[in-house]
């Protein structure tokens, strides 16, 4: 992935000199120097200072132009404005004053728009204005933060979201936003593209994630009894597991193997993928102007140097033996075979191949070790639900066997379990698109007009916040209820309207390893439980959240590990990233 010499910021300013400045000051000098012809002397003071205040000035007109060009479209449509959160300063600046300030001890969605929680300056308990959770309730499931005179619309409506998704799909892409702040990263690759690229790379990876491939277990049990291991030698030493570290380390290598056939995924390596994660993120919580934020140099460029030492030499030489191999081995599909070999008799394009080992090594490993993570906090927090799971498993395959697809197929308790970890804590709890045309959704309010969404306006769709939706879930939605998913509640709330549980996206877009995370997790689960009977969170106080949470309502009052999101959802303790868990081991050894 090639990197340019120049910086994001750099680049910015000298498109917006280009664009705006130039001409301005172009059209200025003209002026200036005609009526100089005429014989009027113009000060080149008074020359210096249209330039300078033409910019402001022009932005302002462009503001007001844009407010009252989108209220007549509204009316023209029959519909009207998305309700706006209503800041105390000029473009809501009060309002991102306080998601910055709040976002480092605050709890995830209640102050976070769009995939933004992570502008963590300094800890402060300066606050201003209402929480995400309150403007919600005021305004309705569908608002508009207008931050900066700029729209970002956040919806939790089941009916929008599956307007993004499926009825509407053609309408909706990643957009050439989302698609700039991460382009140093992801590149082209199935999660940062859109038209005939992204129908590309789908085509190219789709075949790889067959039943046949997700239902062989052998890289899973390997790398499950590896981390097993380490975890029961610290057990012995009477110490404490860094369950997130250790899951991690176990996603991380079983999808290398997975991918590219290597499973020596160095610390750093890890380490500096997650870091770009975070640069890319905070990319988004800036806006359009994120560049300024990285005048002197990319904020990406050094965690992708330690991405590419590590992942070009495996590329470079899967191109290299797949063009001496024989035209007849080439065409051959063996169980063997990783999903770079099967990318690399596709296309001999480095670029594409690597962009899209990048994000499936981005789906494959941050999201599993999410939600694995979620699932054995959950499971500590309710001792009962643990006991039920064991006997489950026990009674299925017992404290030995390596279980099979076909066990994992019929373990019911065991999928419920996942599905309500993934209620409560989906792996992507915001995503974004951006609208082609000027479009309008239905009122989530009955008897009112439809909502006028202009073209081209970032949208976020949040499934964290709609999963925790009481007149969707029920009065206990916030509870964590495996149960939910074996009785009537299924009927009265899931089946009549599905589109209320989307951990894994919906429409075109759907995750294609959907069930190969489901066989990950359950296979890992039961190894786990396999060896340990009880886990117990740690009770160092640095790994708790802050003493006020608990005077707050909802699982925010009873949560022990601080839930946070870059592009993916993880635990966070302190400055570090963590959750601990102490397990005592099973019968045998």
């Amino acid at each position: 992935m090639s990197r340019s010499w120049v910086s994001p910021g750099v680049a910015y300013l000298a498109r917006g000199l280009l664009s705006v400045v130039v001409p301005v000051a172009s059209s200025v000098i003209i002026v200036a120097r005609l009526t100089s012809l005429k014989g009027i002397r113009v000060s080149p003071w008074l020359i210096s200072a249209v330039v300078l205040g033409a910019a402001p000035l022009g932005f302002a007109a462009y503001v007001l132009v844009d407010e009252r060009s989108q209220q007549r479209k509204a009316n023209r449509l029959g519909a009207r404005l998305v309700p706006r959160v209503q800041g105390k300063w000029p473009g809501n600046l009060d309002k991102v004053v306080n998601m910055v300030l709040r976002s480092e001890n605050e709890y995830l969605g209640m102050v976070s728009v769009s995939c933004i929680p992570c502008l963590c300056f300094t800890e402060s308990s300066f606050c201003v204005g209402r929480p995400l959770e309150d403007e919600i309730k005021v305004l309705g499931p569908t608002i508009n933060f207008r931050f900066f005179w700029e729209d970002l619309i956040l919806t939790t409506e089941p009916q929008h979201i599956k307007t993004i998704l499926a009825t509407d799909f053609d309408n909706y892409v990643k957009g050439a936003k989302f698609r700039e702040a991460a382009d140093s990263v992801l590149g082209t690759g199935v999660f940062n593209s859109d038209g005939e690229i992204w129908k590309l790379h789908r085509t190219m990876t789709r075949p790889f994630f067959t039943h046949d491939r997700i239902s062989h277990f052998e890289i899973f049990d390997r790398h499950a009894d590896h981390a097993i291991v380490l975890a029961k030698e610290r057990f012995r030493a009477g110490l404490t597991v860094d369950f997130q570290d250790l899951i991690s380390r176990f996603t991380l290598d079983s999808a290398s193997e997975f991918l590219f056939g290597h499973y020596n995924a160095a610390a750093a390596f890890s380490y500096a993928f997650s870091q770009a994660q975070q640069s890319i993120n905070r990319r988004l919580s800036i806006g359009q102007t994120w560049p300024l934020n990285e005048i002197l140099a990319d904020s990406t460029e050094l965690h992708m140097k330690v991405v590419d030492a590590f992942l070009d030499p495996i590329l470079k030489d899967a191109l290299e033996k797949n063009s001496t191999a024989v035209e007849f081995d080439k065409n051959e599909f063996s169980d063997d075979q990783t999903l770079v070999d099967h990318l690399v008799n596709l296309t001999s394009d480095f670029k594409i191949i690597k962009d899209e080992t990048l994000n499936i090594l981005l789906a494959g490993r941050d999201t599993t070790a999410s939600t694995l993570t979620s699932a054995i906090y959950l499971l500590a927090m309710h001792p009962e639900f643990l006991t039920r799971l064991r006997e489950e498993i026990i009674s299925k395959v017992g404290l030995t066997r390596r279980p099979t697809y076909d066990d994992i197929k019929e373990m019911k308790y065991l999928r419920a379990i996942l599905n309500e970890t993934l209620r409560l804590f989906p792996a992507v709890p915001f995503d974004v698109r951006e609208n082609i045309q000027d479009t309008t959704w239905t009122s989530p309010e009955h008897g009112k007009k439809p909502l006028f969404i202009p073209q081209g306006t970032m949208l976020s769709y949040s499934v964290f916040l709609m999963h925790r939706r009481i007149d969707l879930w029920g009065p206990d939605a916030l509870e964590f209820d495996p149960d939910r998913w074996l009785d009537e509640r299924v009927k009265k709330y899931l089946i009549p309207n599905p589109f209320i549980f989307l951990p894994f996206n919906a429409g075109p877009r759907i995750c294609l390893g959907q069930q190969f995370a489901y066989n990950e997790m359950s296979f890992m689960i039961i190894r786990l439980l396999q060896n340990f009977f009880t886990i117990t969170l740690s009770p160092e106080p640095a790994m708790r959240p802050p003493a006020w949470w608990a005077e707050k309502d909802g699982r925010q009052a009873i949560e022990r590990f601080r839930p946070r999101n870059h592009l993916t959802l993880y635990a966070m303790a302190s400055l570090i990233s963590s959750l601990r868990i102490r397990g005592e081991q099973a019968c045998r050894e």
